[in-house]
């Protein structure tokens, strides 16, 4: 089949390259010619793991290829798939002008029947916007499409190559059978493709994006309790996740979520509520809660510190909002940084990934190291606000010798208590008593 994707971000070099894996022709439109020259010569412009092997493989066998030109990408496609931003507005709402300006322009290319589809997140309704833009320009046979992603990044290819359900929204039987032809290959172990109107789709992927933030919050809220009760809440985490009404996933509690689509969905679907005059109480919560978890950390650190944060050295691991992506969008480390700045404060920050991203927004305001210990250098801290894997095992001798005190703040809860007490560190988390070693904290 032959297929285009307009947009090449994070979402459309991901769906270009998983469609052209199972045989499609795909060819990926942009109007950033930069990209698209990156793209063509085989320069992948994101990070995400497994995601490159796929794409230099399909851009040798030419399956996939980019273009600058809408006209050129969608003359020959059966299928056009609309991956292009929806930045949140300032009153938290979705924006599509860039959904319906590529639906505009399409209406005077068009030239015989399309399937068009909208893979971006966007409000309720943006199927019958992007429909009645194009019909003002071409009278010809069309459908639009819903079909959201549920990508998670860090593992957006294996997401889209064995997806747990394909969502599709549509009330045409010509394009359901096409799109349900296209989406065969990756659901052969009998995962569900389901079907149903436009508008239910696009919800689907609000309403899913907004419990699983709901989640996410709610087990930060019992980390709170925890904290106050005397509890522990990995304990807690446990009990309550072997209740398979509950499940094991999203209930580890740190320091808020970030990214590019919690915090922008549960915004969206607050603010669609109010607009048809219903208050969404619950995500209100949701976003004040994440909001004051970003800087949980703070207190605890003023209070070991005595409230004199000045001139003192925080080494930071993590950067990225989420471990295996350099997505730095929405980070928790971003609002610690700007908080532990404005106390006069300075940083060394190491992250796997997200280094040239914090820089671009960062600039000298913090420095930066080549690996994790070497911005451990005489450190009065250590503050962990990312759970990269290589960092739950790290080699602790070299904390020890590089650090000025044994001192760390632990945003994601990678160690155990017990284990780094023994090892004589004063050591917070989060929804755990602190374990503070016998001996003066702030001594090796």
């Amino acid at each position: 089949m032959k297929i285009a994707v307009v947009g090449t971000g994070y979402v459309g070099l991901v769906t270009g390259t998983c469609f052209a894996e199972t045989g499609n022709d795909v060819i990926c439109v942009d109007i950033d010619k930069s990209k698209i020259d990156k793209l063509a010569n085989g320069q992948i412009t994101i990070y995400e793991p497994g995601l490159e092997k796929l794409f230099l493989r399909n851009l040798r066998e030419e399956r996939l290829s980019f273009t600058t030109s809408l006209e050129n990408g969608v003359r020959e496609a059966a299928v056009i798939f609309l991956a292009l931003p929806t930045p949140q507005g300032e009153d938290g709402s979705a924006d599509l002008k860039y959904v319906l300006t590529v639906a505009k322009d399409l209406g005077p290319i068009m030239n015989g029947y399309k399937i068009i589809v909208d893979k971006s997140t966007v409000p309720v309704g943006t199927a019958e916007k992007v429909r009645d833009e194009i019909a003002k320009n071409y009278k010809g046979e069309f459908d639009v499409v819903s079909n959201p992603e549920f990508l998670r990044e860090g593992v957006a290819v294996d997401d889209f190559m064995k997806p747990d359900r394909v969502v599709i929204g549509t009330n045409s039987e010509r394009a359901r059978k096409l799109l349900n032809d296209l989406y065969s290959p990756f659901v052969r172990q009998g995962n569900p493709i389901i079907f149903m109107d436009e508008r239910s789709a696009e919800l689907t992927k609000y309403a899913a994006n907004s419990f699983l933030a709901t989640k996410i919050s709610f087990m930060n809220e019992i980390a709170q309790l925890c904290e106050r009760m005397g509890a522990d809440v990995d304990m807690v985490r446990r009990g309550i996740g072997g209740d398979e009404r509950i499940g094991r996933r999203f209930l580890f509690p740190g320091i808020g979520y970030g990214g590019s689509c919690f915090p922008k969905d549960v915004k969206a679907l607050s603010k669609a509520s109010k607009e048809i005059g219903y208050d969404f109480r619950i995500l209100d919560a949701v976003m004040n809660v994440n909001d004051n978890q970003k800087l949980h950390l703070l207190p605890k650190i003023k209070n070991y510190f005595k409230n004199d944060l000045k001139n003192k050295k925080f080494a930071l691991w993590g950067l990225a909002f989420k471990p295996n992506t350099d997505d730095i969008r929405e980070a928790p480390a971003f609002y610690m940084i700007d908080a532990l700045l404005a106390e006069g404060a300075g940083i060394c920050a190491f992250d796997p990934e997200a280094m040239n991203n914090a820089r671009t927004q960062l600039g000298d305001k913090i420095s930066y190291a080549e690996n994790q210990y070497e911005c451990l250098e005489g450190a009065d801290a250590l503050i962990i606000s990312t759970e990269w894997n290589e960092f739950r095992t790290p080699n602790f001798l070299k904390i020890v010798t590089a650090m000025k005190n044994k001192v760390i703040f632990d945003g994601r809860n990678l160690f155990e208590t017990s284990a780094v007490r023994e090892l004589g560190f004063h050591y917070e988390s989060i929804g755990r008593a602190p374990a503070v070693p016998a001996t003066n904290a702030a001594t090796k």
